[in-house]
């Protein structure tokens, strides 16, 4: 079979990294890929929102099928555009997507087939006199305001006071996140720890692929403005066998069954984000593809053959089919632009990956890296994830920690407590 993988971070380099091992898999072409990519297969030129030039690709390479990494295609569309030209895509359907392109879908949904979540309230419109006056009238901090649509991993904020609400209002409906925040929802906060389940669907079944736990704040201690992501661990030790066959009754089952029951089955990565509070796991928010960069500490977990299982997928086959991961911890850190996630600068050379590729316990995947006159620059503001493996949590932390060590470029920033909070549910 050939093989499309559509993408280019650090996700991407993950499946791209085991689709090549598939025995399943004749050739892998990345479109557009990295300099990560290349070593695991043919990096091509494609515009994944180009959907009539990346069929164009499909139909010259005879690809067998497609698998899309980021969430802007499927929502976009790119599914049912390829399926109904009769080529096999991984991946959800338009409608089944708005899972993560609206936060109020995903809200309505949950509310109709009580499935847990925080309390919210929906505002469209010139809406902030009104989701001013909605605050101040229940003048409970902190309060969660989230974007309806897609923006990277940045449009929710958590005011803890009513200054930083005014700015938080500001900035949705005036600011950087406006084109994501033509609606707005406001959601309670919930207390707890936050933690993320991965199940592998074909619109009716599904199975358990993976737990993390990811570092969304720029700064240790959750600190700081959210970003995609500083880091995360798996498995996740909040998630034990008992309370995964929890969510998996309460929330994955329930979320299949109804977007099946509304005539939109689900099919791909469906990310369960979770806040884990005193009443139960609840929905922080769902995503249509796999996180990023949980999957580059799940995956590499991964014993069964990936491409195998999301062929399953695509074809509605799943039911019975084991997905095997191994015993060992991973824990990634990501290596991050100075200024990250607001402004930064690109171009800098990164030096010190050759050190690391005789290292066993140590994997790097590229993010927002690029090849410039021979050398190995940043390109982006997440630029590199490096992957520690141990039997415990505690030696994968030491080892991602110690292989970034080789590593630097100029302005290169990393979280110093990826983990952390992990080792306080471990023995």
């Amino acid at each position: 079979m050939k093989v499309l993988l559509l993408g280019s971070g650090g996700r991407e380099h993950a499946l791209a990294w085991a689709l090549s091992q598939s025995p399943l898999c004749d050739t892998l072409y990345i479109a557009p890929g990295n300099p990560g990519t290349h070593t695991c297969g043919v990096n091509v030129d494609l515009d994944a929102l180009d959907f009539e030039q990346v069929l164009e690709f499909i139909l010259d390479k005879e690809i067998g099928l497609t698998v899309v990494g980021p969430e802007q295609p499927l929502v976009a569309g790119i599914t049912d555009f390829l399926e109904a030209k009769g080529h096999a895509v991984f991946g959800p359907s338009t409608i089944a997507s708005q899972l993560e392109g609206s936060k109020q879908f995903a809200k309505d949904f949950m509310a109709r087939h009580n499935i847990p979540t925080a309390a919210y309230k929906v505002f469209s419109g010139d809406y902030y006199a009104e989701a001013l006056a909605y605050v101040d009238a229940h003048n409970q901090y902190p309060i969660v305001l989230k974007a309806d649509g897609l923006a990277g991993g940045k449009g929710v904020l958590i005011p803890e006071n009513r200054e930083e609400l005014l700015a938080g209002l500001e900035e949705l409906s005036k600011g950087s996140l406006q084109a994501a925040a033509q609606t707005l929802v406001i959601e309670e906060f919930m207390l707890g720890e936050e933690a993320s389940v991965f199940a592998l669907c074909d619109g009716e079944h599904f199975e358990i692929m993976g737990t993390a736990q990811d570092h969304k704040r720029q700064l240790d201690c959750d600190k700081g403005p959210n970003t995609g992501g500083m880091g995360a661990y798996s498995p996740s030790p909040l998630l034990a066998k008992d309370m995964l066959n929890s969510v998996s009754e309460t929330i994955i089952a329930p979320t299949i069954a109804g977007m099946a029951a509304e005539g939109n089955p689900y099919k791909g990565f469906l990310y369960v984000g979770l806040m884990m509070t005193s009443a139960g796991p609840k929905v922080v928010e769902y995503n249509c593809r796999f996180g990023d960069p949980e999957c580059q500490v799940v995956i590499p977990r991964l014993r069964s053959d990936l491409l195998t299982h999301l062929v399953q997928s695509a074809q509605g086959e799943l039911l019975g089919k084991d997905i095997v991961f191994d015993q060992q911890y991973r824990t990634t850190v990501v290596l991050v632009s100075g200024g990250y996630p607001v402004s930064y600068e690109k171009g800098f050379p990164i030096f010190g990956l050759d050190e690391l590729e005789k290292v066993e316990a140590v994997q790097v995947f590229h993010a927002g890296t690029k090849e410039q006159d021979g050398q190995l620059c940043t390109a982006g503001g997440r630029v590199l994830n490096v992957v520690g493996t141990g039997p415990t949590l505690q030696e994968s932390i030491s080892m991602a920690y110690k292989g970034l060590e080789s590593i630097s470029f100029e302005g290169m920033f990393y979280r110093k407590d990826i983990g952390a909070k992990g080792l306080n549910h471990v023995s």
